[in-house]
């Protein structure tokens, strides 16, 4: 059963290092595998992957709807650009994100890719303006002082906007308030 011949053992076992030539002799191929190739790594001897199963028909269906989800999306994003912009500005700005709130309001403001409506854009300046956004800020005032509905409460707190908009670079703040205030007392 168990040889003593230290010759015998080292046959049998697998050199560490089959690439080296050092090891290559002590290969012994007396089981007639014709397979067998002592110069490849682990002797030629490849066990094959399995073949892949086929794809369910759930699997397909739902790669079918990612691709015609894709291709519309690209579609809404390409031709209706404006609308899209707005749904995830206004996403945003339900986050508490000054800056989008902001945009919601110009959008607003302005009409675009939404219904106009000044209402809704002084409380989103409002909004923003809290949150301590200049622009917003000076939008809030000024559309106070030309009569839209807002609820600021009067020529005090649109001071307080205005400087705090002149404080952080709006330039438009300053001359409204050299225009609201021409004795300098603001």
């Amino acid at each position: 059963m168990a040889s003593s011949d230290p010759s015998e053992v080292r046959r049998r076992t697998p050199p560490h290092r089959p690439d080296t030539e050092e090891y290559a002799p002590l290969i012994d191929d007396d089981d007639g595998d014709e397979e067998y190739d002592p110069n490849l790594p682990y002797g030629g001897k490849v066990y094959l992957a399995r073949k892949k199963k086929p794809d369910t028909l759930t699997v397909r269906i739902l790669e079918g709807l990612l691709i015609a989800f894709t291709v519309f999306f690209i579609y809404y994003a390409y031709f209706h650009f404006d609308n899209l912009h707005f749904h995830v500005t206004h996403a945003y700005a339900h986050m508490g994100h000054a800056q989008a709130m902001h945009l919601v309001g110009q959008r607003y403001l302005n009409g675009k890719g939404v219904d106009q409506s000044n209402d809704k854009a002084m409380e989103w300046f409002r909004y923003a303006a809290d949150k301590g956004h200049p622009h917003s800020s000076h939008n809030l005032a000024v559309g106070h002082l030309q009569g839209y509905n807002t609820d600021v409460s009067g020529r005090d707190e649109v001071k307080k906007l205005l400087k705090f908009a002149a404080s952080k670079g709006v330039s438009e703040s300053h001359d409204a308030l050299a225009k609201l205030c021409p004795q300098g007392d603001c």
